[in-house]
């Protein structure tokens, strides 16, 4: 099977391989990339890929049996366009629009293209741990799902002021960057849609007065400085506190699902090492189930009996081995079997729900979570 890659960075190079692990014969045919000494790279590394400038030249010269999309954030919409009226399978990695405008366009764009055949990048809502966290919700273990209660504390937060991650026209924010994982798991294990959503956002550590564009390598503090990485092999770390660093260090929704229960979601990027957490509570009148991914467990607290319930996993490897699954489930669509199980209807829904927090934040209003 031949894969065409638009945008060959390091996040698709690893679901890449993932793949590769599951089927040897999958190979990268063409590449699309708007870096040219990027596309030269891999020439030298691989003479049988061929490489091209735009989408358009490589769907029109080559037969392929798939397309993964790996750009930088705002040109995940442009380039799903492109590819949807092709028909062929699609692997496009989150967030799938970063503006309101593009989230409308991407889904008018989806149906009319009648395309089903993608796998949007969501690894968490297919980990051994969300997976069994669903199945129990649908056992009706627990009762009904009441109230969640979700965290993620994200312990390499210098990752989004550090580097191209900073540029909010790029990322969109930091609810498409990280909430919009969770926000999709959530919404998957309760099997329904948010309605309404308030969100505050807050920037209180990663601000300052150092002059734009400073790296870390170039500061005069940098031998004292905490957030400094001129010590390690990135010499291109930008400065945590100049005037550019971008994006909030904190941020917080309350959403109103259909039924009438809400979610409480927070999240924070100065949190570190084993103050790190990545998971929800999930509570309905007959129990609570709570679980963190940087644990590995899964616990049922039962309110009716002395009874608790715990369950572990081990291994780390990709998304929590949520980054495997996907990749086999991209490769039965190409074989022409199966759906997908994490589709652009999922993408869509969970931009949509981080597009609107971000407004609420911006405004200080409730949003509705609607498409036009």
């Amino acid at each position: 099977m031949k894969i065409g890659v638009i945008g060959y960075g390091n996040r698709i190079s690893g679901v890449i391989r993932h793949v590769q692990k599951h089927a040897s014969d999958c190979q990268v045919a063409a590449i699309v990339d708007v870096n040219p000494e990027k596309r030269q790279k891999v020439k030298q590394e691989n003479a049988d890929v061929r490489t091209f400038e735009t989408p358009e030249e490589m769907l029109n010269e080559i037969q392929l049996d798939g397309i993964m999309i790996g750009t930088r954030c705002s040109l995940h919409t442009p380039m799903a366009l492109k590819v949807l009226s092709s028909g062929l399978p699609l692997f496009l990695e989150k967030p799938v629009a970063t503006t309101l405008q593009d989230v409308q366009l991407l889904k008018e764009g989806y149906e009319a293209s009648g395309n089903r055949k993608v796998v949007v990048s969501f690894p968490l809502r297919v980990t051994s741990l969300v997976q069994l966290v669903k199945e129990i919700v649908d056992s009706g273990k627990i009762g009904t799902v009441e109230h969640v209660q979700a965290v993620n504390n994200v312990p390499y937060g210098h990752v989004y002021f550090q580097g191209w991650y900073r540029d909010e026209n790029e990322t969109g924010g930091l609810f498409l960057q990280k909430a919009t994982h969770d926000f999709d798991y959530i919404n998957y294990v309760l099997g329904t849609k948010p309605q309404n959503v308030a969100a505050m956002i807050s920037k209180q550590i990663f601000k300052g007065t150092k002059p734009a564009g400073l790296k870390c390598i170039e500061c005069d503090e940098k031998q004292t400085c905490p957030e400094s990485k001129a010590f390690g092999k990135d010499d291109k770390a930008y400065c945590s506190f100049a005037v550019d660093t971008g994006n909030e260090d904190s941020g917080s929704a309350l959403i109103r699902y259909e039924s009438g229960m809400h979610v409480s979601y927070s999240q924070n990027f100065f949190a570190r090492k084993k103050a790190a957490a990545r998971g929800a509570r999930f509570l309905g009148y007959k129990g609570t189930i709570d679980f963190d991914f940087y644990t590995g467990q899964v616990k049922v607290f039962m309110h009716h009996s002395t009874r608790i319930e715990t369950y572990e996993f081990g291994g780390d490897e990709g998304h929590f081995g949520g980054d495997s699954v996907l990749a086999k489930n991209f490769i039965e669509l190409m074989q022409g079997g199966t759906d997908s199980i994490s589709t652009l209807d999922d993408g869509l829904q969970s931009a949509l729900l981080c597009l609107k927090a971000k407004q609420s934040a911006l405004t200080g209003t409730f949003q509705q979570v609607s498409f036009e």
